[in-house]
């Protein structure tokens, strides 16, 4: 006896996209027609009577695995979720991030006039960076256990008014020993908002693990593109101009902060500020931490030493230094996931450090030739962009802590080679010469190649772990396309 149209439903997959249509009146069919056959459906079981399809509950198998219908279908229907596609919050997240990471290079274009303007030496004003960095660094330390114990959201709110509080208090300061005090308040500030900025958006954005950390590193780069232009536009009405700007700006990113980011509960557990250092016990993140050292050692000694022998003014380091952190945005981006996709992980890092150490090194022959270290410095954009995410996603994967103590360990060690380099490079400039602080740089960049081939097994394990969470991602999108195939095809079916 054929069957009428509404009363086969015991062949229909478990996820429905509409809900169950309402049998009509049964009306003898003189032929099954094509719909046998269109679209393919599993037999039902023998014995069993016919019954409407549930969602699989927490008792079904592969719930656990598998995602609800709500998370794998987008509201793009059949696209992969992109990077850029997010809850407001997020965004607002984002946004704070481009402006905390603003504070990095906004005093870059400002360094001379402030050397000039209070009457202090390279080295002096090389302190503006490792106030603040070595604050930073050290400050990580207590972010997850403050974020523990007053949540997330808080955690970022209290970040952002102390950034708001100090960069207003560095601007109105007349002394290079006040900017300095300042600026450590400020890296206080930063530490607990970094880390915990991170943390939320790798929770709360879509498009997978990746692209969570292609989004936070967007954010970096263009922070750290806007910050030169920014530092040199208001720097040259007066060095005071950038950080009372950073203040206005941070309290935007405070306000959009409040309004649109929603409360986050409470961890289980409250972490203890020993857990960052704990996590170091563990190699795969200690290898990284170190390596990263090293790689912000040559960083910030290109950001923090290079402004004085260009000799150039506010502005034109404003413009320098810009077209340095878009190469750092573009290739964070693109840059380094189309490395990463044709070398893998460890090559990607390999290459891409010693690339940077010869770029580092070029700068260094070339202190006097004012053409070629402008071009090298914004070149060392390119390598700084690919390291910043290669690193992240790799340090994120091996990490076998929760993502907001790792975040907190492997900051607190990175910052810590920013901090010291910028000190260092003005010492050594000034018991030998320009050339000594970029030697070193290099050098350093290179030990941390050294560091890195200890931990090549951990790269291959962070390769397999970031390709696992990738086809996991692609499994939910090709799940989402045949439920969208089945529907239509089985609307197409009922209407005939």
């Amino acid at each position: 006896m054929a069957h009428p149209t509404g009363t086969r439903r015991t062949s229909r997959p478990p996820y429905r996209l509409t809900p169950p249509r309402p049998a009509p009146t049964p009306e003898p069919r003189p032929a099954p027609g094509p719909r046998r056959s269109s679209p393919v459906r599993p037999r039902p079981a023998r014995g069993r009577t016919s019954r409407p399809a549930v969602p699989p509950g927490p008792d079904r198998a592969g719930a656990a695995e598998r995602p609800s219908l709500e998370h794998s279908v987008s509201a793009s229907g059949q696209k992969p979720a992109s990077p850029f596609k997010q809850p407001k919050a997020v965004w607002a997240v984002a946004f704070a991030c481009v402006i905390s990471f603003m504070g990095i290079g906004l005093v870059d274009p400002i360094l001379p006039a402030l050397s000039t303007s209070l009457k202090a030496t390279p080295s002096q004003v090389s302190l503006l960076f490792t106030s603040y960095l070595v604050v930073t660094a050290v400050a990580m330390l207590f972010s997850g256990f403050v974020s523990s114990r007053i949540g997330a959201k808080r955690t970022l709110v209290t970040g952002l008014v102390i950034i708001v509080v100090f960069s207003a208090l560095a601007g109105a300061s007349g002394s290079i020993n006040g900017i300095v005090g300042f600026r450590a308040g400020w890296g206080l500030g930063n530490a607990l908002f970094i880390a915990t900025s991170l943390a939320v958006i790798v929770g709360s954005a879509s498009g997978g693990f990746a692209g969570a950390i292609i989004l936070y590193e967007t954010a970096l780069g263009i922070g750290i593109a806007i910050g030169p232009l920014l530092g040199g536009e208001l720097g040259s009405i007066s060095w005071r101009g950038p950080f009372f700007g950073v203040a206005v700006l941070m309290a935007i990113a405070l306000i959009a902060t409040v309004v649109l980011v929603q409360p986050t509960p409470k961890p289980a557990r409250k972490a203890s500020v020993l857990d960052p250092l704990k996590a170091l016990r563990h190699r795969g993140l200690l290898t990284m931490g170190l390596m990263a050292l090293c790689y912000n050692w040559g960083f910030f000694t290109v950001l923090g030493y290079a402004p004085y022998p260009m000799e150039l003014d506010t502005h034109q380091l404003g413009y320098v230094f810009t077209g340095w952190g878009l190469l750092v945005a573009f290739f964070s981006v693109f840059g380094a996931p189309w490395l990463q996709a044709r070398l893998g992980v460890a090559k990607a890092l390999y290459l891409n450090l010693a690339l940077f150490a010869a770029d580092v090194l070029v700068i260094g022959l070339n202190t006097e030739h004012r053409a070629t270290l402008i071009v090298a410095v914004i070149i060392t954009g390119c390598f700084i962009g690919i390291n910043n995410t290669v690193t992240t996603q790799a340090v994120m994967t091996v990490a076998p802590v929760d993502r907001p103590t790792a975040s907190a360990s492997y900051g607190f060690v990175r910052f810590i080679g920013g901090g010291l380099a910028p000190y260092f490079a003005g010492k050594l400039a000034d018991h030998w010469n320009l050339h000594v602080p970029f030697y070193v740089g290099a050098g350093v960049v290179v030990l941390g190649i050294a560091i890195l081939s200890t931990g090549h097994r951990l790269l291959a394990d962070a390769e397999r772990a970031q390709a696992a969470d990738a086809e996991r991602h692609n499994a939910v999108e090709n799940e989402k396309e045949e439920l969208v195939r089945q529907a239509e095809a089985e609307d197409l079916g009922s209407s005939t």
